[in-house]
């Protein structure tokens, strides 16, 4: 059965409205080596392929600021901390810190802090300073506060100023094709953009009813199948996109929770310069935007925030989210506890080249669907991020990407444990850069995870790539919130069970150098599997969860699979159509990152699906194994 849910009734005008936000944590600082990924590589296409240097890294990484603005210590008697620490925020120097001592500062009343400036707010460590929301969110209850609000917003304001959720506004239309790789655009009207803006790339879906592949009379999908949203007509029960607003309207409106209506697929950019009607880019475009699609370039109501960073605590207890980031660019989180939210851990809103950092988030107040309980989120053309050597784990969906995450980077980070706290059996997607139509050429590298997939429930992803990944297709055992154990080695009827999985109009996705699996693990498995065939297996291509059960055989036509390794067949698979089997040591890094020197020392790349080792050890899955997940063993 497929499981649905229907958003908790206080959420549903903030999920519609508010800007979402991503965040993330450092441990140590990584080397800030030069992107080896760009246009082309020797086994994916140019169409798939991009240039993969996100966050900081473009700019020398996350400074390291030294100066400090004010130092705070708790209230004593304790009371609500947030006015003392907005006043010093609002008058510290750009490039400066606010620190705050060890203690638990409290952020209750539906008060959050705002950061609309490059400042750092810093603690004394995770286990020593604490940000907590005491009227909040709560373990394994559903309720939100009577003000439901984040601890932390690093950005201009939670909600949009226009009359769509990205907050665009000034849009021209381009005269000829934005082409993807290239780094400038011509636009009819110069008129208001700027150097150094923040600005909005995107088009119109193109989509129309055509014939549903899966035989379930039509759906709403642009004839490329670069966007397919999931409607039907008829609409079909169980399977179609159950919020009103969801539904073709006329004029089109469908879908535009996460971006501007009718325009899923975008990505935000940077302007380097202006001459006559061509505006020039920082970095280069990842997917080509059509003039015939009405492609557009728009400005913000509002400067995106930038160079601002959340850094060294606990945060616990926000009841829309822990940290936003909401219309901000080169802006961070490292050495985050992030634990015991509604809606997102860490969301990112409209934001660009944001870096999440040796971050642990874990353990939703309540992980259902419905926007209810994710760990980390992007949205609203979020693009260029890059969420690197964290820990995200028991939440309902440990990552998602919703109309956003073009040319971002998931990167080492230990991700297992997705679940629904009511219904454990069923296993979530695992790393999933999907959930909402939109997302295109987000990279997986380096990352462990209970599983790949992509989602289908609003619409589409295309052109994903997974490299150098551990897929080991069972969840790691634990505690469910309801007093319960959860062990997908052990309990038969836990499922789908797959290592590799894809929704039905998941399109062009790549996995390459994967391992697949888990060792002795693998009894009753099979090689390809379906949802309908019930049995575990290594791949689950172009799966649907609501009878009859239709396979989308577009999935698999439109994959590649290259050098992955098994532990089925215990064999390493090459894609017969690509002659070199050589594979790079990363798509986005040049070298060995410095955190695999942390602690003992680790091996780089740790997954080597055609060597004799298969596995290392991933750094970030080993601090969790040592129960200290901000100190590398």
């Amino acid at each position: 059965m497929k499981v649905t849910a229907t958003p908790r009734p206080s959420l549903v005008y903030f999920l519609a409205a508010v800007a979402i936000a991503v965040t993330g944590a450092a441990l140590c600082t990584p080397s800030r080596v030069a992107a080896a990924g760009n246009e082309t590589s020797n086994f994916l296409p140019a169409d798939r392929a991009t240039t993969w240097k996100p966050g900081m890294m473009a700019v020398g990484g996350i400074p390291a600021r030294s100066t400090l603005c004010a130092t705070l210590s708790p209230n004593n008697p304790a009371s609500d901390d947030t006015v003392r620490i907005q006043a010093a925020i609002n008058v510290c120097p750009i490039g400066q810190v606010v620190q705050l001592t060890a203690g638990t500062f409290l952020i209750n009343s539906g008060n959050y802090l705002v950061i609309n400036k490059g400042i750092t707010l810093r603690g004394a460590g995770p286990g020593q300073t604490t940000l907590a929301k005491t009227d909040g969110a709560k373990p394994f209850q559903s309720e939100v506060g009577a003000k439901p609000s984040p601890l932390i917003l690093v950005g201009p304001s939670l909600f949009s100023s226009t009359d769509n959720v990205s907050d665009a506004h000034g849009s021209t239309n381009l005269t000829a094709d934005a082409v993807k790789g290239t780094y400038a655009v011509k636009v009819s009207d110069i008129a208001g953009f700027r150097p150094g803006q923040i600005v909005l790339l995107d088009e119109a879906s193109g989509a129309e009813w055509l014939s549903d592949p899966q035989g379930r009379g039509q759906i709403w999908a642009s004839s490329d199948g670069r966007v397919v949203w999931n409607k039907h007509k008829p609409t079909v029960q169980y399977v179609d996109d159950f919020a009103p607003d969801a539904f073709p309207t006329t004029p089109q409106t469908a879908g535009s929770w996460f971006s501007r209506p009718d325009r899923p697929t975008a990505e935000i950019k940077q302007i380097a310069s202006i001459a006559g009607n061509t505006i020039t880019f920082t970095t280069p475009i990842h997917i080509s935007y059509r003039s015939s699609h009405t492609a557009q370039l728009s400005m913000y109501s509002r400067p995106h925030v930038m160079n601002a960073g959340v850094e060294d605590m606990k945060l616990t207890g926000g009841d829309a989210g822990n940290l936003r980031f909401n219309w901000a660019a080169q802006s961070w989180a490292r050495n985050i506890d992030n634990t015991v939210w509604h809606d997102e851990g860490f969301a990112i809103h409209s934001s660009f080249r944001i870096e999440l950092r040796e971050f642990y988030v874990h353990d939703a107040a309540w992980a259902q669907p419905g926007g209810g309980g994710y760990a980390i989120s992007l949205s609203a053309g979020s693009s260029e991020v890059l969420i690197e050597n964290g820990i995200a784990v028991r939440a309902n969906k440990v990552i998602a990407a919703r109309s956003a995450g073009a040319g971002s980077v998931i990167g080492y980070n230990y991700m297992d444990m997705s679940y629904i706290n009511t219904q454990g059996s069923w296993i979530e997607a695992g790393l999933n850069a999907s959930h909402m139509v939109g997302p295109h050429h987000v990279l997986f590298e380096g990352n462990y995870g209970h599983n790949a997939d992509s989602d289908n429930t609003h619409g589409n992803s295309v052109y994903l790539t997974f490299f150098r990944n551990h897929l080991r297709g069972i969840r790691a055992p634990f505690d469910n919130q309801a007093g319960g154990r959860i062990d997908d080695a052990t309990q038969s009827r836990n499922g789908p069970q797959r290592a590799a999985g894809l929704m039905a109009n998941s399109y062009w996705i790549s996995f390459a150098g994967n391992v697949l699996g888990a060792a002795g693990q693998m009894g009753g498995w099979v090689y390809e599997t379906s949802f309908a065939g019930g049995k575990p297996g290594i791949w689950m291509l172009g799966w649907d969860a609501v009878t009859p059960y239709p396979t989308d055989a577009k999935v698999s036509a439109t994959a590649i699979r290259h050098g992955n390794f098994d532990y089925l067949t215990n064999t390493v698979k090459w894609d017969p159509a690509i002659a070199d089997h050589t594979l790079p040591d990363s798509l986005y890094l040049a070298g060995k990152p410095a955190f695999f020197n942390a602690g003992r020392g680790y091996t780089w790349p740790w997954v080597d699906a055609a060597g004799p080792t298969k596995l290392y050890a991933l750094p970030a899955k080993a601090r969790y194994d040592a129960g200290t997940p901000f100190t590398q063993p």
